[in-house]
């Protein structure tokens, strides 16, 4: 019994060694195998070559957002993004596999060309740029040459992919029938050139342009563009596909903005100008803005250029907001605008003497208008307002030097006081900055007949958007609102960014306003803006005619041409204006005369006309003239 109890405890202690022993050997193991593992994360380093062959390439891929939309302010469209596909071809698809396939392969490879010569009848229908047998060539000689890109005509809309997604082969889909759909967005302008400039473009990777970021499009990018998402590709005996192994990043779509334009009376304002300016050779371009007096907003913007060589009119620059030239007589409004807030003059029937014309001020021209003022007068005086009719230099260089010649530099102070001298924000790039000469100005010589010159519209540079400004101060009696294009930037209809007026500052008093309309009002009723006389509601405003000056000086060149720039500036109705506006030409070298009275005021006529019609502020006026 003892014996056998004794065998029983050996026998167990036999076992537990030898469980022991194999314990041990597994922990041994583990803590080797653990050691290599520690090893190869750390320090192991596979034969690239190998490792490029065994593991799965991947590389990023942006999602790009979708473009939000520019819409007038009335919610119309005028730039949207449109998806389309670019459709390509893989021709190797199923190649391979029919090769290996010894019993129906061939059978096979010849039923897909059957089904490719099929493909290129229909290719050719809706890419007709070539016929069906040069799209046979094509996928053929790809297929047989391994070509795994082959792309076939222009992107397409979604209405055209859906078609072609049924073609022959390509009903097989991707990975059977070679089908490659590459979505994009493209920027579509449903009214086409209406506004152009002004809407603008952004032109990307693109180092061969000058600015690729123009107009709305340009200055607001950062805001119709959105966020880029990320998703990861990985190669496989398929081609690319997506890892679903990383991680995917969401695009977040652009917001939308809403501008100021009302896009009918910008189609009003383009044919109003276009119609007037398309005949003549002579001219290189003409801009018309329309403003909201009380707002500041901009409701048609038109800019038309004619590049060297062009045939036709285009909107291809924006002059209303970057060409800064000599305003010419319109700028006798801001002399006006200073001697009667500094109280020089208190009325506009005050006189002073003709003179014959002739300036009491050394190497100033005689003004031709005064010698036939007093011819037809019989008068030897003239008052402000006969002066600011006519638009005489004499008369408003005269008011310059007078009263301020001991004082120049109020006259120009009061000149940047009316936010005539910068260049303030605005809601697009280019805004030139103006220039006022001055007698601090060091690297000039300062005379009097630099205040005379300054006083009827010469040696200043003003751009038409700061003529403008300055004219709607006085249409809204005083006050001058900042010129501005956008609204507010929108979310799905949801308003996140509300922009609107904003009072620059107020640059007269109210009676001051009134008198200068008054001014205005006569020269569209009797002097040099007679043309819009019979204009269907009363305007107010001010011709003006500068002239282009040449490299080295002068206004002439070496033939005797000159270079006009011909404004017509003012608002309507002219006792209770909504609008102004301002419509420049500006010419080639030649010997024909383009001045403010002509082309410029014939078109503002148009464009009241055109918004007279359709426009609900102007029913009160027709009912009471019923």
């Amino acid at each position: 019994m003892e014996e056998n109890t004794v065998n029983v405890k050996k026998k167990r202690d036999r076992i537990g060694v030898i469980l022991y022993v194999v314990y041990v050997l597994l922990l041994l193991a583990s803590v080797l195998l653990f050691a290599k593992i520690v090893g190869i994360q750390l320090f192991f380093k596979p034969d690239p070559k190998i490792e490029s062959a065994l593991t799965p390439g991947s590389r990023p891929r942006a999602i790009e957002p979708v473009r939000g939309n520019i819409i007038d302010c009335n919610g119309r469209l005028l730039a949207m993004s449109c998806p389309t596909y670019q459709i390509a071809m893989d021709c190797t698809v199923m190649r391979e596999e029919y090769a290996k396939d010894k019993e129906s392969g061939a059978a096979k490879e010849e039923k897909w060309l059957e089904n490719a010569k099929e493909l290129s009848v229909e290719l050719a229908k809706v890419f007709p740029e070539k016929t069906a047998d040069q799209y046979w060539q094509l996928i053929s000689k790809g297929r047989k040459s391994g070509k795994k890109y082959l792309r076939l005509g222009k992107p397409v809309d979604r209405n055209l992919y859906n078609r072609i997604v049924k073609f022959p082969l390509f009903r097989e889909g991707r990975y059977r029938g070679g089908l490659i759909a590459e979505p994009q967005n493209v920027r579509i302008y449903p009214y086409g050139k209406l506004a152009r400039r002004t809407i603008g473009f952004v032109r990307n990777n693109r180092s061969d342009v000058g600015n690729t970021h123009v107009g709305l499009e340009g200055k607001f990018d950062y805001v119709l563009h959105g966020r880029e998402g990320k998703e990861w590709l990985k190669v496989t005996d398929y081609g690319r596909v997506l890892d679903n192994d990383s991680t995917k990043t969401r695009p977040e779509d652009g917001k939308d903005i809403r501008t100021t334009l009302n896009i009918d009376y910008q189609d009003i304002a383009w044919h109003s100008l276009y119609d007037e300016i398309k005949e003549e050779e002579d001219l290189e371009g003409a801009c018309l803005v329309l403003m909201e007096a009380s707002t500041g907003a901009i409701r048609a913007m038109v800019n038309l250029y004619r590049d060297a060589g062009s045939a036709d009119f285009e909107e291809v620059s924006n002059m209303a907001i970057g060409r800064a030239m000599e305003p010419g007589s319109v700028f006798k409004t801001v002399t006006l605008m200073q001697v009667l807030s500094d109280g020089h003059i208190k009325s506009l029937d005050e006189t002073i003497p003709t003179n014959h014309g002739n300036f009491n001020v050394k190497g100033m021209r005689p003004d031709d208008h005064i010698p036939d003022f007093e011819r037809k007068h019989n008068t030897r005086e003239i008052s402000i307002i006969d002066g600011f009719k006519i638009s005489s230099n004499y008369v408003f260089g005269t008011l310059a030097v007078k009263n301020y010649g001991k004082k120049p530099m109020r006259f120009i102070e009061n000149i940047h006081s009316y936010k005539l001298g910068e260049a303030f924000d605005f809601d697009l790039d280019g805004l030139a900055t103006p220039t006022i000469p001055s007698p601090k100005d060091k690297n000039r010589y300062w005379s009097m007949s630099d205040l005379a010159v300054m006083g009827y519209g010469y040696g200043t540079r003003e751009t038409p958007l700061h003529i403008l400004c300055f004219y709607n101060a006085i249409a809204n009696k005083g006050k001058m609102m900042k010129p501005y294009l956008v609204e507010d930037i929108e979310l799905n209809g949801v308003v996140k960014e509300r922009r609107g007026p904003a009072l620059l500052s107020t640059i007269c008093s109210r009676a001051v306003a009134d008198t200068i309309t008054r001014a205005l009002k006569a020269v569209t009723e009797e002097g040099t803006a007679k043309r819009l006389k019979d204009a269907r509601c009363t305007v107010a405003g001010k011709t003006g005619t500068s002239f282009g000056t040449y490299q080295g000086g002068g206004y002439t060149d070496a033939s005797g041409k000159r270079k006009y720039q011909g404004t017509f500036v003012g608002f309507f109705p002219a006792d209770d204006p909504k609008y102004s506006v301002i419509c420049t030409v500006f010419s080639k070298p030649t010997n024909k005369q383009f001045q403010g009275g002509g082309i410029p005021a014939r078109a503002i006529k148009n464009l009241v006309g055109g918004i007279y019609s359709i426009d609900p502020c102007f029913q009160p006026t027709l009912i009471a003239a019923k």
